[in-house]
């Protein structure tokens, strides 16, 4: 089973601090030999994958379902690809809770993109009101942000993010992620990851939990430093999962 790492900047880092950090990171793969898929989601601002020498892949946040055309303040896939940018963030709670993305028009941007070949990181999570619903209620909503999507897009990563636990410090249990990954993985056979407050701290607790595949980190990826340290401990997993 393939394994990977990802970070979400969001709204951080501007072109030179994302040059920067990639440059260190690049570093770090090379002399480690590092052997599993990294991932990186810059701001629109800072997206560029040439002159990266190991294999981080090099994604974007957000992108409109066209080529290019009259939707102001979004970007397209002609601006994609003049960074030869193919990867793309679909579904994350944010869209979903703060930008307003509906599930059909979540659904309709990832049918667009699978059109086009991409590379796409579904999120999926639940609000805490619907968590603490209970389990059932937690399945139901998992099935409904996954209407519209073809789970079995073979260059699909699913990405399991409880939104009660996004940049709020809190982290699901083990036990928990065990679970819910356990539902989700009846959804859709792709790569799994878990994301939430992950950090140095706890990403070997996390990357150990069965039907795990790696990790969508936010925060805690923002120094470079700090996501050097919790590659170096992904290293050190066994992958007897």
């Amino acid at each position: 089973m393939r394994k990977i790492i990802a970070s979400n900047f969001k709204t951080t880092h501007t072109r030179a601090a994302t040059r920067d950090y990639i440059a260190t990171l690049d570093e770090f793969m090379q002399k480690s030999e590092y052997p599993w898929e990294v991932y990186i989601f810059p701001p629109a601002t800072a997206l560029d994958k040439h002159g990266v020498r190991s294999d981080i892949r090099i994604g974007a946040q957000n992108a409109y379902p066209t080529v290019k055309g009259s939707f102001t303040g979004e970007i397209g896939k002609e601006q994609l690809d003049e960074f030869g940018v193919d990867t793309l963030l679909v579904g994350h709670s944010e869209r979903r809770h703060i930008m307003g993305e509906t599930q059909e028009f979540i659904a309709q941007k990832f049918a667009w993109y699978k059109e086009h070949n991409f590379n796409i990181v579904y999120c999926i999570g639940e609000p805490l009101e619907v968590r603490e619903a209970g389990e059932d209620a937690v399945r139901r909503y998992l099935v409904e942000q996954c209407e519209g999507i073809d789970t079995t897009y073979e260059r699909l990563i699913m990405a399991y993010e409880p939104v009660w636990a996004i940049g709020t410090g809190r982290t699901a249990t083990p036990d928990l992620i065990e679970k819910t990954h356990a539902v989700i993985k009846k959804l859709s056979d792709r790569p799994l990851l878990y994301g939430g407050s992950v950090k140095p701290e706890n990403i070997a607790q996390i990357l150990a939990v069965p039907g795990c595949d790696g990790a969508l980190i936010g925060t805690a990826s923002w120094d470079v430093s700090n996501m050097v340290s919790m590659l170096e401990i992904s290293m050190k997993q066994k992958d007897d999962k």
